[in-house]
């Protein structure tokens, strides 16, 4: 039998080492569909060897370092060592929920109109309760080329989905250049720039919990800061709408 990949990303520093063996478990946890396997690149961000040393004795997971630039490089690093056909997001500090993979190849496996996914997400508190994302989900279904990077214009450089859910076909990733080169803000860019390029799928059930913790780089005060917030987004526009002339232009 021909076994088909899935690659799930994921960039750590430091702080998100002691969250790696819940996600470990919640990814090795996952029942796939027949034929498809996964396989875990884990990229620290840093050469500190501190993440390798924490991560479990399984072949699936393949561990890299590199100089330190961020989790966009860390990403893009990751990438460069994947070998699935779809490249999955999981933050080192989240958790997949039961089935969410296979609600994501199902989708990418039998939609070729369709070139990435994404899903709900429940907040996963220091308690360890769960709460809703506070955001309107919209419905499940197709999401046309454009309609992200409409709702993103016209909301404040807001998303309609969540960008720590994107799954994504990997010839697709690669041909719009990865992660962006941002300081923060890279898994937008690379959703919207697919979302002009191809139609994506939204899954209405949840398949990440997303953990709210101290050391979130989200939760941070320079992550909002206009001097630099707003730089981010008017490029990842921009690049958005270059792409979305070019592929007019086809």
């Amino acid at each position: 039998m021909v076994r088909v990949k899935i690659s799930v990303i994921t960039p750590v520093h430091p702080p998100s080492i002691p969250y790696l063996a819940d996600a470990y478990e919640s990814l090795r946890s996952q029942e796939l569909p027949g034929g498809w396997t996964w396989e875990w690149l884990v990229q620290e961000d840093g050469r500190t060897g501190k993440v390798a040393a924490s991560l479990p004795d399984d072949p699936r997971v393949l561990s890299g370092t590199g100089r330190p630039g961020g989790p966009g490089t860390a990403r893009n690093m990751a990438m460069a060592r994947s070998s699935g056909d779809l490249l999955r997001v999981l933050d080192a500090d989240d958790r997949l929920t039961p089935g969410a993979l296979a609600r994501e190849i199902e989708v990418l496996a039998g939609r070729s109109d369709v070139g990435w996914t994404t899903c709900s997400v429940l907040d996963l508190m220091p308690d360890g309760s769960t709460v809703g994302w506070q955001h309107a989900d919209p419905p499940d279904g197709t999401l046309h080329q454009g309609d992200v990077l409409g709702y993103f214009r016209n909301n404040r450089y807001r998303l309609p989905v969540h960008p720590a859910t994107l799954c994504i076909r990997r010839d697709l990733a690669l041909a719009l250049g990865g992660w962006m080169a941002l300081p923060g803000g890279e898994d937008t860019g690379l959703l919207i720039a697919a979302s002009v390029v191809t139609d994506g799928y939204f899954i209405a059930e949840p398949g990440l919990l997303y953990r709210k913790h101290p050391d979130q780089i989200t939760g941070q005060a320079n992550w909002t800061a206009p001097s630099e917030w707003m730089p981010r987004m008017r490029l990842i526009e921009a690049r958005a709408l270059a792409l979305q002339d070019l592929w007019k232009q086809r």
